[in-house]
């Protein structure tokens, strides 16, 4: 496996009936977590989440793409060069 990245991924949810498979995805792949952060913005009627992980690339990639993949997510990833 390659070496572990550190990255932040952003998680809009705008349909907050996929939040138990979001979570579900989380729990997966959460050895690799170092700490998230929800913030329901009511006005907007969203949800934004931000995930850190340390892992490698490919884990990281996967795990936004399946997160990204769910109806009514957006998820973009912000990985250092570290």
């Amino acid at each position: 496996m390659s070496e572990k990245r550190l990255a932040v991924i952003s998680i809009i949810v705008e349909d907050r009936t996929v939040s138990a498979n979001i979570n579900s995805l989380l729990s997966l792949y959460g050895e690799y977590i170092i700490g998230r952060m929800g913030i329901p913005y009511r006005e907007k009627n969203v949800s934004v989440l931000s995930v850190v992980v340390d892992a490698p690339a490919e884990v990281i990639n996967t795990l936004t793409g399946k997160i990204g993949m769910l109806e009514g997510v957006t998820a973009k990833t912000l990985m250092s060069k570290i």
